[in-house]
């Protein structure tokens, strides 16, 4: 619609001119250019729409992770778009009128630009109400107010808002367990990994070359909480659901690791991702892997999450309590540097793209890259069964693994890339997420006939019991 352009403009004008403020006018339109050179490089690079959750994602992601996607494309976009334009309006010379001739002066410009947004928004009202009904997502791409928007919510409800009372759900916990062996439970928090690329669900790719020789089951009907970890982990964690989940009130009540380690068991959360638990891991014992660039599995910004063996095999071998907890948290398949997250010896499948613009690199190279990720997180899970396998052999132990990913991830798919659009419009690529289950005593405490029929379907567990 030729319309829109116009419309837009007015809108503008109507937001800035108030803000044209003699000695601000040339910084906050500096400001807002490369702000708004930013924004718009994510969303037509990767299809990033920068609402709440990802100012959220902005806030908390570490130096590493914002450095992961610089690339000379990306310097390039913003010298054009953003320091090209910031740098004619800082050259040019503005005059300012006396008080009552600029008060003047503004309130017709403003006066034209409420017209002419009025006008358009009579003479076309059917047709932008319609367009607005069917595709709500819209608003998202409005640069870069929506991201303005959306950070005064965010700043607000982060900082402004006092704490709530922390409340604690149950403050005597039990485990039901009939037998007095010692159980080892290993949560493998995957990041980033999509389900549809599991093998184990029907991929027609060798993604899982290690666990299918595992007796492993795969739940293909998982979804998760949030397109972003921010939001998905946290929630996967509490007992809020999807739709009722906050991260406010998530963050002042006991989540589940709050419950197990209440009960008495030995809890403990391994990190080889760069973001931290966002506040998950708050009250148990916490363990991040250092990237140190001396180490074979370590490159000084990120470790291969092999590295999680290491802490693991020092755990297990000093198992004090009856029941233990251990969470491991990979870096997994996090982009968009995919070739940064498995070793040359895993490079699999080829070619792959070994850049961090991904749009510059043909389709089959993005997927060959992110099917690595995956093949190295197969490795890594398969390893830590055998881990497993180990102590469950050499002593009277029971021992279970549940692996999940915190979200998706879309690989160019209608254009987006990455993670993090609005849960409303997200693709099923960056939802639905694989969640695998091992255990050393599985045929004797499922019927596995009927678990399997359960993974696919995700009908309560409780039916396989024998």
């Amino acid at each position: 619609m030729c319309s829109v352009p116009l419309f837009l403009l007015s809108l503008t004008v109507l937001f800035q001119a108030p803000l044209a403020i003699k000695w601000l006018t040339k910084p906050i339109l500096i400001l807002t250019t490369m702000t708004s050179a930013l924004i718009f490089y994510g969303t037509v690079s990767y299809g990033i729409v920068f609402d709440y959750g990802m100012v959220q994602n902005s806030f908390e992601t570490d130096t590493a992770e914002a450095l992961s996607y610089l690339n000379l494309y990306a310097v390039l976009f913003f010298a054009i778009f953003g320091l090209l334009p910031a740098g004619i309006i800082y050259l040019v010379n503005i005059t300012y009128k006396p008080f009552f001739q600029e008060l003047l002066s503004r309130l017709k410009l403003l006066s034209l630009s409420f017209l002419c947004a009025t006008i358009i928004a009579a003479l076309f009202y059917s047709h932008y109400a319609s367009v607005g009904r069917n595709n709500k997502d819209l608003i998202g791409y409005i640069t870069p107010y929506k991201m303005v928007d959306a950070t005064q919510k965010f700043i607000k409800n982060t900082y402004f808002y006092s704490p709530l009372k922390f409340k604690t759900l149950d403050a005597t916990p039990t485990f039901n367990r009939v037998n007095k062996k010692k159980h080892v439970t290993v949560l493998i928090l995957g990041e980033t990994a999509r389900a549809q690329n599991f093998a184990l669900n029907g991929y027609n790719t060798p993604t899982n070359p290690y666990t299918k020789k595992l007796g492993v089951v795969s739940f293909s009907n998982m979804y998760s909480c949030g397109t972003a970890t921010a939001i998905s982990v946290p929630c996967m964690f509490s007992r809020l659901n999807k739709s009722n989940y906050s991260r406010r009130l998530a963050s002042a009540q006991q989540n589940a690791l709050d419950i197990v380690q209440q009960a008495g068991a030995d809890v403990v959360w391994i990190s080889n991702n760069n973001g931290s638990c966002k506040g998950v891991c708050a009250r148990i014992e916490t363990t991040k892997i250092p990237t140190y660039s001396d180490h074979e599995l370590c490159d000084g910004e990120y470790c291969y999450d092999e590295i999680l063996l290491e802490p693991l095999k020092a755990k297990l071998s000093q198992l004090d309590n009856n029941n233990t907890f251990i969470v491991l948290h990979m870096i997994g398949s996090h982009g968009p540097t995919y070739y940064r997250r498995y070793p040359q010896s895993k490079q699999i499948f080829l070619p792959d793209c070994q850049r961090s613009d991904l749009q510059n690199c043909n389709h089959k190279e993005v997927v060959n890259t992110y099917n690595n990720t995956i093949a190295y997180t197969d490795f890594v899970i398969a390893k830590t069964i055998e881990e497993l396998k180990l102590i469950t052999s050499e002593s009277d132990i029971e021992a279970s693994l549940l692996y999940i990913s915190d979200h998706g991830e879309s690989l160019g798919e209608n254009g987006v890339y990455l993670h993090g659009l609005p849960y409303a419009f997200a693709p099923k690529e960056q939802i639905h997420v694989p969640m695998i289950y091992w255990s050393n005593n599985m045929a004797s405490s499922f019927d596995p006939t009927c678990l399997t029929k359960v993974a696919k379907k995700n009908s309560p567990m409780t039916l396989c019991l024998i």
